[in-house]
């Protein structure tokens, strides 16, 4: 009966953003007694009385809840709307981030100190111009790295990002090791701290692109802004207080150089298991070379498409480990043809927006895409590409392409134009099917899930340089 009675004082209830549903009944004095915000993934609760406010709408009426400051702290460092305007794997992302930048200060305290030190700081001999000159060469030479290395490898950072952001993470490690060991060997000082601020550079170039890849897949409200906003204010905090413990720490470090160097190898590898861990929680929707692999490979031997938590549980972080095939999209028209004939056997049996070419010696796959290819003709590429790789590797495969791989590996005298062609025969009934998994995977699994992207919306790991075919 109490209950009921509760029920039916209840005149109305709200809720707002991403806090918890919550009540409004009506208190003996005739003020309204709402409950207190919850945040879903805390489960805040409790009660609290809020006044009328006052005919001019000021403050004096505002509600006091228990849990209002720590809402307000929440508030300064999680986007607006959180866990809503954020992908599921944004806390535990976050989290084990924070740590990795906490371990990652300690460690560049240590080496920061060294490098002073190195360069002659407290020493009454050492020369200010000596000093400065090695800064500046050492300034210098991460530049140019930063450079080059953004024009070596910055098309193909945004797509392996999780492979980049742990790569930018260990070399940062490295980096702070070389400047470590640098005032050991004196002769050889200006040219480690040069080699350690290369190595930073490309640091910079890796880490801060990968950062705008996994914040535009965090951001689900075209909120960029504000997680990119609050992932900076979440690193600030975490490397104000790694400035604090640095501060504690350093003087106990500074006379014994082994005790400063076993702190560094616990902190490093502190740093790179986090590391590890906040790449291992992201969950990424879009397709690179390596997903699409694992989910092509798992549709060819079972018929079934993994789903992205799967395929990123799967997904290797290391280099080496992605498919044996050489697969290069949208390359021009020129470098695959020389002669009239040569152009006559690739455009043979192509339907598609899209002309391939197999190098079976290099294992080697070489896509012209046309002007009207879409997504859809982009993913249907990669897969075919990644399709005849399959048929130089062992394992399970439908019936029809188990016949083509047993001609390829039986060495009979076949031209990979032929081949290329009776893929295609093959693809216009497996991928379609391979198509609608994809999307059926990529459903929202229970109430409140976030839709996923489409598998129209891949995103290949090469440029998408775009000939008429």
């Amino acid at each position: 009966m109490a209950d009921g009675a509760s029920l039916e004082a209840r005149l109305c209830s709200e809720q707002y953003g991403s806090g918890a549903a919550r009540g409004c009944c009506a208190a003996v004095d005739g003020s309204l007694q709402w409950e207190a915000w919850g945040w879903r993934w805390w489960g805040f609760s409790g009660a609290f009385t809020a006044k009328p406010e006052g005919p001019d709408g000021g403050g004096e009426g505002a509600p006091a809840t228990a849990s209002a400051p720590l809402s307000r702290l929440l508030a300064l460092f999680l986007p607006q709307g959180f866990p809503d305007s954020v992908s599921p794997d944004y806390l535990p992302y976050q989290l084990w981030d924070s740590v990795q930048a906490f371990a990652s200060s300690l460690s560049g305290s240590l080496a920061t100190h060294a490098v002073l030190l190195g360069l002659g700081v407290g020493d009454a001999k050492a020369s200010v111009s000596a000093a400065t000159a090695t800064w500046l060469v050492k300034d210098s030479t991460g530049m140019l790295g930063r450079i080059i290395f953004a024009w070596w490898k910055g098309s193909k950072l945004d797509c392996n990002a999780k492979h980049w952001r742990l790569f930018a993470d260990i070399l940062n490690d490295v980096a702070m090791f070389l400047e470590i060991m640098a005032p050991v060997y004196p002769i050889c000082f200006t040219m480690i701290v040069c080699i350690s601020n290369l190595a930073k550079c490309i640091v910079s170039v890796a880490g801060g692109a990968t950062r705008a890849a996994l914040t535009m897949h965090q951001a689900r409200r075209n909120n960029m802004a504000d997680v990119s906003a609050k992932d900076s204010s979440q690193e600030t905090l975490v490397n104000l207080a790694g400035l604090l413990v640095s501060l504690l720490m350093l003087p106990l470090v500074s006379g014994c150089p082994s005790f400063s160097l076993g702190c560094f190898f616990l902190f490093t590898a502190l740093h790179i298991y986090a590391n590890y861990r906040a790449v291992r929680a992201l969950v990424i929707e879009t397709l690179n070379e390596g997903r699409l692999w694992l989910v092509l490979k798992h549709f060819l031997q079972r018929g079934e498409v993994l789903g992205p938590t799967s395929a990123n549980r799967m997904e290797p972080l290391w280099t080496g480990f992605w498919p044996s095939v050489s697969l290069s999209l949208g390359v021009p028209l020129h470098c695959l043809i020389s002669s009239v004939s040569e152009l006559q056997q690739l455009v043979e049996g192509h339907q598609e927006p899209y002309l391939l070419r197999w190098n079976q010696s290099q294992n080697q796959v070489q896509v012209v895409l046309s002007q009207m290819a879409g997504p859809e003709t982009v993913l249907r590429a990669a897969t075919h590409g990644l399709v005849l790789g399959a048929l130089r590797r062992d394992g399970p495969l439908p019936r029809e392409l188990e016949e083509l791989r047993n001609q390829v590996q039986a060495g009979l005298a076949k031209e990979s134009w032929v081949i290329v062609r009776e893929t295609h025969h093959v693809l216009d009934k497996l991928f379609p099917k391979f198509l609608k998994g994809s999307a059926q995977s990529l459903l929202p699994q229970g109430p409140g899930s976030t839709p996923m992207t489409s598998p129209q919306d891949c995103r290949m790991p090469v440029g998408r340089l775009r000939s008429t075919s």
